[in-house]
């Protein structure tokens, strides 16, 4: 069975750090994009950040210079590092994938369960 297992989340103040990761679990041939998406209560879901198997990254302008996305394609694993953090940067934090190839086919569109990261002001 895959999975996505993020770890990290937790409660800082404003301008301080943290980090999550993601790690794909299962028999994983081959992983496509990796991303990060939010969701803050009341808003919609968005993109955060993604990086391609080859470490091509984009960001959202809204955390451009203060969020850096990074994978270990051995370890399965995608991490965002997020410093400065703001209060606006509340929200639960999902680990996306659009494509992976698995030892039963090909699964598309793996969400992880979600981690929760508060910053206070």
């Amino acid at each position: 069975q895959v999975q996505l297992v993020e770890s990290g989340g937790g409660l800082v103040q404003a301008g301080e750090s943290l980090s999550l990761s993601c790690k794909a679990s299962g028999i994983i041939f081959t992983i496509g994009v990796m991303s990060w998406y939010r969701q803050a209560p009341g808003k919609q879901r968005e993109l955060v950040a993604s990086i391609t198997s080859s470490g091509s990254a984009r960001y959202a302008d809204s955390v451009e210079g203060r969020f850096t996305i990074s994978r270990d394609n051995d370890k399965k694993t995608v991490y965002l590092q997020m410093s400065s953090l703001k209060p606006e940067d509340t929200a639960v934090y999902y680990c996306y994938v659009d494509r992976l190839t698995a030892s039963r086919g090909p699964h598309y569109d793996t969400w992880g369960q979600g981690t929760q990261v508060t910053v206070s002001s």
